[in-house]
């Protein structure tokens, strides 16, 4: 996801030391003056993170429920950035709670008027410039997540979010201040939720995207809500929870029905249809599919928030062939994955050309199967994403199931070699 950032603008110039440094082993590392206090931090026992395996703030952590209120979501959303940032074990290692999701979703749907905090009489004065410059620096750590995958900048992301954001959180502003800092904050979580999600710590992305939800809410940015109840809809069909992942989907339809968009309401359906693909109910999957058609055809660029400016015809393409993929419909799959490559979403087009790689085998197209899916492993080479492991594991396990042909045999010399290749080979033989 590219929330809107300008690519040509960003690769214009050079990023910013902080981001073309943050993931090298073999350069100074980014935040430099922060860099004692994170060697410190990394030292920090459980206790002195304000957390304890006996204590109820440490349970709080790694419960994943709905923050009660503002304050309560400003103080979970900083430990769980601090937690994962000291990578904390318990917490990365978290399972995703399926009963949040349907707290999460009820509680967003029937919720009150947002409230911001009380005017704080400490901390530092926040104004709408440093609101900007978090909006900036979180666009450009989306660009680096869509183009090298999750695992590339993401604990320099949340270093960020934990050093430079928490204080502003804690800071004085007005209400109108501080309705956009929570939007914006709620937006940047959001990417740490996918960012952690595509780095497959899904107990950790649950709870990010839980907080990033509380904050959208108290924003009163009810848009930006029902995308992130999106991004909970899209986890849980990866994780293989259909009926939850349909009923997020959902909720964000009905949550954001008065202030809804044509490409918002194409994108929600799309996500109710890739749920319904996996549980086999095809008509419903198509009745979600022909939604988000028409909804797409009636959008207006100029009235759409702008983060949700990927989602073209292209995007609505790879999310169909995922469906007919899921519904052993090849040749639509085939047909739709063809028209989904945009060119200037790395990882995006990776996942659709696996896509279109595993409807070529699922229609029986062993060479044209393996071709495609060595352009994907080409195009991949720079990403760091569990979740691309993912579909190149589940194209092997497919793959072998048709024996080992001359294709096969060519086809596997050829890839041996490359990252994503080798990053899947400990799930196959799993």
């Amino acid at each position: 996801m590219l929330y809107g950032f300008d690519t040509h603008e960003l690769f214009r110039r050079p990023l910013p030391h902080a981001l073309t440094t943050a993931e090298s082993p073999d350069r100074e590392p980014a935040f430099d003056r922060h860099r004692s206090r994170s060697k410190r931090q990394q030292l920090l026992s459980a206790g002195e993170l304000g957390l304890n395996h006996e204590g109820q703030r440490d349970t709080g952590l790694l419960d994943a429920s709905y923050p009660a209120s503002p304050e309560g979501a400003i103080d979970t959303v900083g430990q769980l950035w601090r937690a994962d940032l000291n990578r904390y074990e318990p917490l990365l290692q978290a399972e995703p709670s399926e009963p949040a999701w349907n707290e999460a979703s009820l509680r967003w749907l029937v919720a009150p008027e947002p409230a911001v905090p009380p005017q704080r009489r400490d901390g530092m004065r926040v104004g709408f410039g440093d609101v900007a410059a978090v909006k900036t620096t979180a666009d450009m750590f989306a660009e680096l997540d869509d183009r090298f995958g999750g695992d590339h900048a993401r604990h320099a992301t949340v270093q960020y979010l934990s050093t430079e954001v928490t204080p502003l959180l804690r800071g004085q502003y007005t209400e109108q201040v501080g309705r956009a800092l929570f939007s914006t904050v709620a937006e940047a979580t959001l990417l740490a939720g996918w960012m952690s999600y595509d780095a497959c710590r899904h107990g950790l992305a649950q709870r990010y995207f839980l907080q990033a939800l509380r904050l959208a809410q108290d924003a009163n940015d009810r848009r930006l809500a029902g995308s992130i109840l999106s991004a909970m809809s899209h986890q849980a069909t990866f994780l293989g929870r259909y009926t939850q992942a349909a009923t997020l989907a959902r909720a964000a339809l009905m949550g954001i029905s008065p202030v809804a968009t044509p490409t918002l309401r194409a994108q929600f359906h799309a996500m109710e249809a890739r749920a319904l693909a996996r549980t086999g109910d095809v008509r419903a999957c198509e009745a979600a599919l022909g939604a988000a058609t028409h909804a797409l055809a009636s959008r207006n660029s100029d009235d759409e928030p702008e983060w949700i400016s990927y989602f073209d015809e292209a995007e609505l393409a790879a999310e169909a062939a995922h469906c007919f993929r899921d519904v052993n419909s090849a040749r639509k799959a085939v047909l739709h994955a063809e028209n989904a490559m945009s060119g200037s979403h790395v990882r995006s087009d990776f996942f659709a050309t696996m896509v279109l790689a595993d409807a070529h085998l699922r229609a029986g197209d062993v060479e044209e199967a393996c071709r495609v899916a060595l352009d994907a492993l080409d195009l991949g080479e720079q990403l760091k994403s569990a979740r691309c492991v993912s579909y190149l594991t589940e194209f092997r396990r497919n793959l072998a199931g048709v024996g080992t042909s001359k294709d096969v045999q060519l086809f596997t010399d050829q890839v041996r070699e490359h990252r994503l290749w080798i990053a899947s080979d400990e799930r196959v033989g799993a």
